[in-house]
C-alpha cells in the first residue's frame, strides 16, 4: 500500500500541533542552544561563543515575552526560569559582564540578578 501525498506532507502533520507545543519546542531549541553557547555542556569552554549566545538569549526573551499571554502561566513560568538561567549563565561566563539591565534580553525581561 503506498502513501498519499497527504500522509507525507509536513503542514498537515504541523496543523495537528498545538500552538504551544510549537513555541515551547522552539523555545527549548533556542535554550539548548544558548546553554551550549554558554559552556553549560560537557565540553564547556570549548563551546562558548558568546557573540551567538547573545542573539539566541535575545531571541529567546522576545519569544517569551510575546507569546507569554497565550501560553499561560503555567507553560510561561517555566520558560522564564530557564531563560533567567541562561542569563545569569551568560553573565558569568563573559569576561566583563554587562551592566544591570543591559545583558541580552534584558531589555525585554529587565535586570536579572
Amino acid at each position: 500500500m503506498s502513501e498519499s501525498a497527504t500522509d507525507t506532507d509536513p503542514s498537515r502533520d504541523i496543523a495537528e500541533v498545538p500552538a504551544v507545543e510549537i513555541i515551547n519546542t522552539v523555545a527549548v531549541h533556542l535554550l539548548s542552544a544558548a546553554a551550549v553557547k554558554c559552556g553549560l555542556s560537557e565540553n564547556g569552554d570549548d563551546e562558548i561563543d558568546l557573540a551567538e549566545a547573545r542573539k539566541l538569549i535575545i531571541a529567546l526573551a522576545g519569544l517569551i515575552t510575546a507569546s507569554a499571554p497565550e501560553l499561560g502561566d503555567h507553560h510561561a513560568r517555566v520558560l522564564r526560569d530557564g531563560l533567567r538561567s541562561v542569563q545569569l549563565a551568560f553573565r558569568e561566563a563573559s569576561p566583563f559582564p554587562d551592566a544591570p539591565g543591559m545583558g541580552p534580553g534584558e531589555k525585554l525581561t529587565g535586570p536579572v540578578s
